[in-house]
């Protein structure tokens, strides 16, 4: 048996559950071999957080929940199960009880807000040929366009969506922030970060997907609070 709690990755909108492969590839490397990374329907908050409970509840032993962007929400929400030890976020969004990412955007809007836009069946997509510079823009020119083009749009009403009892208040966390972040405004993260008290909070020089263009450090502090948990 591995000293090391599992790993549940969640990923947010705009990707999959490959947004990780990444870090999944370097926390393997690390000698972490419960690695999990849910699919998410992107449909609801109760929807997504449902999905990733049910993963949770399949693992034997303790989870350590990691979220990326709006799967920070999903594990505020998700992460209420006895046997998730930690939650740690990634360029995330941590909302308080009562709070939703559109809220949270709105009161200090993103620098590539107009960059995202809803088609006729109500989900939201971020413009093509803006992807690279709103949501990668320190990542090379064909992974952003391979991010473009397989982008998993929420649906609209998802933004909305507001978090009930957040379980950063009640499990310790990690937060990474991403100083150059285009999706949620870095200072919306920085207030998120350190009204959560967490155990570590890391400042990457990064656009939002630091999960891709830095996976290392990224993958540190996943190390970090597995160790912290561990100990």
């Amino acid at each position: 048996m591995s000293e090391k709690p599992a790993v549940v990755l969640v990923h947010g909108f705009w990707g999959g559950a490959a947004h990780w492969s990444k870090v999944v590839v370097e926390l393997h490397r690390r000698g972490f071999t419960d690695l999990h990374a849910v699919e998410n329907p992107l449909t609801s908050l109760a929807d997504d957080a449902e999905r990733t409970r049910k993963m949770v509840r399949q693992v034997d032993g303790p989870v350590l929940l990691v979220g990326h962007s709006y799967g920070g929400a999903v594990i505020t929400e998700a992460g209420d199960l006895p046997n998730v030890a930690g939650l740690v976020y990634i360029a995330a969004f941590a909302p308080d009880a009562g709070e939703s990412p559109g809220q949270i955007s709105q009161e200090l809007p993103p620098a590539a807000f107009a960059n995202i836009a809803p088609d006729s069946d109500g989900y939201l997509w971020i413009k093509q040929d803006a992807f690279h510079e709103s949501f990668c823009q320190d990542l090379d020119a064909d992974e952003a366009l391979v991010m473009a083009v397989t982008q998993k749009a929420p649906l609209g009403s998802t933004f909305g969506d507001s978090v009930t009892s957040p379980a950063w208040k009640k499990k310790p966390a990690w937060y990474q922030v991403s100083a150059q972040d285009r999706m949620i405004h870095p200072d919306n993260e920085r207030r998120m970060a350190q009204r959560m008290n967490p155990r570590k909070i890391v400042e990457l020089d990064a656009g939002h997907a630091s999960l891709a263009s830095q996976p290392g450090p990224v993958t540190d502090l996943i190390e970090t609070a597995a160790n912290e948990l561990g100990s």
